[in-house]
């Protein structure tokens, strides 16, 4: 997909300031997602746009440990969430997976394979992690527009800084690789469903995720 960007003069993109899901029924995403605890750290719009299958990214949160996991997970069922991957141990700790009514897709995990306490609601950070066709090239993309790259692993996976007030961190990973990781198809065409908002004046990426202007961005949800 081309690329396009705003001919104004702020083309500096600091962090990423906010994510919006479009949604068919923002109210219902609402209840939703107050109800699986994250609603803290996310917008909401209304939208129709035509989308199927695997939309291209996930939302991650990183919790203390395993009872936090399934804590969530559970919170997340019970809301009406459909289980992808049942919480369970894996290489790199514990984890599960859920899709949430509006077809998001969140993954919850811990690097601690064992309780050290109770569970808790608390999380200690939520990455938006965007599958891409080439991982090195949208990671110049987005460092020669001003994000700052915090972790690199060649070409299979990048993180960005935060912004000091940023509520999500952004990553990059390779699309069919992250579609495995959740447990469903790589194949997906139409609307990714998601807005995300920067300090920089609006562009779309290489692989079609849109980004406005944050100030621009109408939050239905609080």
């Amino acid at each position: 997909m081309a690329t396009t960007a705003s001919t104004t003069a702020n083309t500096s993109l600091t962090s990423l300031a906010s994510v919006t899901l479009e949604v068919g029924d923002p109210e219902a995403a609402r209840r939703f997602y107050s109800a699986f605890g994250v609603d803290a750290y996310l917008r909401l719009r209304a939208s129709e746009a035509h989308s199927t299958g695997f939309r291209g990214f996930t939302l991650a949160l990183t919790v203390s440990n395993p009872a936090t996991v399934d804590g969530f997970v559970g919170a997340a069922v019970d809301a009406g969430a459909t289980v992808l991957k049942p919480a369970a141990k894996s290489l790199w700790g514990y984890s599960g997976v859920v899709q949430a009514p509006d077809g998001t897709i969140w993954k919850i995990a811990t690097s601690a394979k064992k309780d050290t306490g109770p569970a808790t609601r608390e999380i200690d950070e939520v990455v938006l992690l965007i599958g891409v066709e080439a991982v090195k090239a949208t990671k110049q993309f987005y460092a020669d527009r001003g994000l700052t790259v915090a972790k690199s692993v060649g070409s299979k996976y990048v993180e960005f800084a935060p912004g000091q007030s940023s509520p999500v961190k952004l990553a990059l990973y390779k699309r069919r690789a992250l579609a495995k990781d959740l447990g469903v198809p790589a194949d997906g065409t139409g609307s990714h469903r998601i807005v995300l908002g920067g300090t920089a004046d609006a562009f779309t990426d290489p692989d079609g995720f849109a980004w406005e202007a944050a100030a621009s961005l109408t939050c239905t949800q609080r």
